[in-house]
């Protein structure tokens, strides 16, 4: 035995989301750990239950991120789908910021599965985010994902790490 303890997957099976996973955050309840939140290529997030053995828990969802908005009467035309990069959850509220390859963060309330707030893009790709302990501050960093291949990089555009300070915007909605 070499010491190791391998993990086993928590859920074997089908995934709510098909394609390459890009992070996975843990969300608590009551100072334990109640779920987690996963983001992919695909422009979309999923949340699930740590101990719902329900597969058809309301609690357990996908939600599209991280696209070109459709405009009224053109639903006809293609959709821009953007990889969601990271997704991180809000230390005290339990809400959850995602940040994507179209250069944006939005803020979301997975309770009320409503979009808090989302930001103006930037001129890259936002490909990693996380909170402080006390959820007062909010970083992400900006670079090159390569989602659009090797032709897209220009070696001189500048890498920045952002830090945002947090004040009501991440509260969840009264419901």
């Amino acid at each position: 035995s070499s010491g190791i303890n391998a993990e086993l997957p928590l859920r074997p099976g089908d995934a709510p989301l098909r394609y390459q996973l890009r992070d996975v955050s843990i969300f608590k309840k009551d100072g334990k750990p109640a779920g987690f939140g996963f983001c992919s290529i695909e422009g979309r997030a999923a949340i699930e239950p740590l101990d719902d053995g329900n597969p058809n828990s309301k609690d357990k969802f996908t939600f599209k991120c991280h696209r070109t908005p459709i405009s009224q009467g053109d639903y006809h035309k293609p959709q821009d789908i953007y990889a969601v990069n990271g997704i991180k959850f809000h230390p005290i509220y339990g809400t959850l910021a995602t940040v994507g390859s179209d250069g944006k963060f939005s803020f979301w309330d997975k309770d009320s599965r409503t979009k808090l707030k989302g930001s103006e893009p930037l001129n890259n790709t936002i490909t990693c985010c996380d909170f402080n302990f006390t959820g007062s501050y909010f970083a992400y960093a900006s670079s090159y994902d390569w989602s659009k291949g090797h032709e897209y990089y220009n070696p001189q555009q500048k890498n920045y790490i952002f830090i945002r300070q947090i004040k009501d915007e991440l509260k969840p909605r009264k419901k």
